[in-house]
């Protein structure tokens, strides 16, 4: 070592001259290379205690792993239930959290619950996961929609959750109330195919009085393309004591009313086509008629 030293007699101007060029940003090559120093542990006491620049710290993979695993020795899991929680080995767990303390022994009947509760989570988001393959592969299964399947949709959805007509309650018009975005475009893109002019629709809010009634007609304007100006009142349904609503959080906007206006003679269209896709369809259950089978 003392060779060694010879070599770098003026040890501290050259400490000063790495420290230096190390709060440049430099890395311990560049110094290396530029003070022409071949020996690591001279390099290491050159620049003891001074940092790396940022640059020069390379992301770990593993860093959110390590934080993770450390989440969870904190909460009192052992290192087989981290290992099965994270997939990695219980040697890297053991360096990751040796330093916390190590948890309380829990009551065999606390884990198994625990044991329990992560199994019924893995049963669920296998079950999720083929829910949302047999309602893509249903998607898929529609292919296009012709202008009459449009049309047939669209009168069996009128007749599910439109206004009717009543003996006792004469109403010949056209109003429509839904809160499923889906079903609200399915609808105006009906209307559009029986050739109804967007100057004859009129727009309307119906809401819980205690839910942020501007941002849902805000939303509902911009869904259907028209100015929030141009809406009617909004409709503010008021609050039952005794009834728990679920339907609250910054998702729910209510329903959005839409009516035709002078829409009388349309609706007896829409009754009319209604009336006899049910004695079509009715036909086709009756024992002595095999004209609809499939």
């Amino acid at each position: 070592m003392t060779e060694i030293l010879g070599k770098y007699a003026d040890f501290e101007g050259l400490r000063e001259q790495a420290i230096t060029l190390r709060r440049e940003g430099l890395s311990r090559r560049q110094i290396r290379d530029r003070l022409h120093i071949d020996n690591n542990d001279i390099l290491n006491r050159l620049l003891e205690g001074e940092p790396p620049p940022a640059w020069t710290k390379r992301p770990n993979a593993k860093d959110d792993l390590r934080a993770k695993a450390r989440e969870l020795r904190l909460q009192g899991l052992t290192y087989d239930q981290i290992q099965v929680e994270l997939g990695c080995s219980k040697g890297s767990i053991s360096l990751w959290v040796r330093d916390l303390p190590k948890p309380e022994r829990r009551d065999p009947s606390q884990q198994a619950k625990l044991a329990a509760r992560k199994r019924w989570e893995h049963e669920l988001a296998v079950r999720d996961g083929k829910r949302q393959q047999t309602k893509a592969a249903a998607a898929r299964e529609v292919g296009s929609v012709t202008d009459r399947d449009l049309f047939v949709v669209g009168v069996a959805l009128y007749w599910a959750e439109g206004s009717k007509d009543k003996p006792y309650d004469r109403r010949e018009n056209v109003t429509f109330i839904n809160s499923d975005t889906d079903v609200i475009e399915v609808y105006l893109a009906w209307l559009d195919l029986l050739g109804v002019k967007p100057e004859h629709l009129r727009y309307r809010v119906m809401i819980h009085e205690s839910a942020d009634t501007e941002a849902a007609e805000r939303y509902w304007a911009e869904l259907v393309g028209v100015d929030v100006s141009t809406f009617q009142k909004t409709t503010l349904k008021k609050h039952n004591p005794k009834t728990v609503r679920k339907n609250i959080g910054e998702n729910y906007r209510g329903c959005l009313v839409v009516r035709v206006a002078q829409g009388a003679d349309l609706y007896r269209r829409i009754e009319g086509w209604w009336s006899g896709m049910a004695t079509v369809a009715t036909a086709r259950r009756k024992p002595g008629d095999r004209s609809g089978k499939v």
